[in-house]
């Protein structure tokens, strides 16, 4: 499934604060999310966030900007559904 996500800095802690049709939004513990720490850092929260492996979450699109684009892999498309249906 491809779920875009926009990244916030600076928060104290990762969490997805809100879900805005098919957009996560994702306050992340850096002050830059335009670089590969950050994105590491994106990519271990949201497999952890999706129950995956860290292998099966794929930056697909946006490594230097806050939007990025990423491919959830090793979920039904169904299980992932109910996932962002529970985000409010």
């Amino acid at each position: 499934m491809i779920i875009k996500v926009r990244l916030i800095p600076g928060s104290d802690r990762n969490e997805v604060i809100s879900r805005i049709g098919s957009v996560l939004r994702v306050k992340i513990q850096t002050k830059k999310v335009d670089d590969d720490p950050a994105n590491t850092m994106m990519k271990t929260f949201l497999a952890d966030f999706f129950a995956v492996n860290e292998s099966g979450i794929v930056l697909v699109k946006g490594a230097k900007g806050k939007e990025k684009t990423v491919e959830v892999r090793e979920k039904s498309e169904e299980e992932l559904r109910q996932i962002m249906d529970s985000i409010p």
